[in-house]
């Protein structure tokens, strides 16, 4: 084999503070660019460890081919007894918003009332059922593109006539009951590198759906370049969050562990009525160095670290 470790990605400027630290700890690596790219079915594995972080919101980019590519190589990866983290299994319920309500379903843990839907006449026919005000959600996701919040049938019916763009890339949608917290506090997200959490984070959002810690979206200093439009007219806040309950810690886990997510990240919201609710799942989250540094961290360090026992594993194997 000719690399440690390869990584698999079509964001670059995501993934330039892993890369440093891989460069820093002297890796041998190669990184796999999916934009735009081929292999061949002869190819073998050249890597000891493949780490994919190809993101749900590629198609914002305009990087949707990275996906499906994503998928057939892990596959081919994987078929061929290579090691893959947040491999193919993984990518399936990252794609998809379905998958994580029916998973956190099937694990008994508290999570929005959902209706998945293909067309606007079949919503109508279920227009009873849904729990107005509510969150309109695309099943691949991503830094909060194409989310919506509707109070009546009239506002949701309206979004879904206006915005044609809405139903791209898969023509499957989802309306979620609209969770109501304390804005003031933010909802609370949970980094996991594998079954260690590695800090919890605060996020104030200001009515903004796009909570990217990325700093290359949301600096420190209030600006950014992000891919996704936002009209909010404040950028979401970061703060360390130092007391995450255990229980929601133990859900967390559960979900990480039954999504097949090495590396990612699980946000939740406290309501006024007692539930801790746990709304979204990520694979490969964008780490955010100013809080890991509050809790005497470096992430990127962390994960190369964490990638190195993988393969020391994997030779003691």
């Amino acid at each position: 084999m000719q690399y440690q470790i390869a990584i698999l990605y079509e964001h670059p400027e995501w993934h330039k503070p892993l890369f440093d630290s891989l460069y820093k700890k002297g890796v041998n690596f190669q990184t796999i660019d999916l934009k735009q790219s081929a292999f061949h079915e002869r190819e073998l594995p050249k890597a000891e460890l493949y780490y994919n972080m190809v993101s749900p919101s590629a198609y914002k980019r305009g990087n949707q081919r990275a996906v499906p590519l994503a998928f057939a190589l892990c596959r081919h990866l994987e078929m061929q007894g290579a090691r893959v983290l947040n491999g193919s299994a993984s990518m399936l319920m990252e794609m998809s918003k379905s998958a994580q309500i029916t998973l956190m379903k099937n694990l008994g843990i508290d999570h929005p009332e959902t209706i998945i839907f293909n067309s606007v006449e079949a919503l109508e026919k279920r227009k009873e059922d849904i729990p107005f005000p509510c969150i309109l959600k695309p099943e691949q996701g991503g830094s909060g593109a194409r989310m919506y919040l509707a109070n009546n049938w009239k506002e949701l019916s309206e979004i879904l006539e206006s915005d044609k763009d809405i139903w791209w890339p898969d023509n499957l949608l989802l309306v979620q009951e609209k969770l109501v917290y304390d804005q003031n506090h933010g909802i609370i997200r949970l980094e996991f590198l594998g079954e260690r959490v590695l800090y919890a984070m605060r996020v104030v959002t200001h009515d903004t759906f796009n909570l990217c810690p990325s700093l290359e979206c949301n600096p420190v200093d209030g600006s950014g370049n992000c891919e996704i439009p936002d009209d909010s007219a404040r950028k979401p806040e970061f703060f360390p969050f130092e007391q995450p309950s255990a229980q929601v810690m133990e859900n967390a886990r559960r979900i990480m562990k039954a999504a097949g997510h090495i590396s990612g990240s699980v946000e939740y919201c406290l309501t006024p009525d007692g539930r801790a609710v746990i709304y979204d799942i990520n694979a490969n989250s964008n780490l955010r160095e100013p809080i890991a540094a509050y809790f005497g961290i470096q992430p990127f360090d962390e994960v190369v670290n964490f990638l190195l026992h993988q393969v020391e594993k994997l030779k003691a194997a």
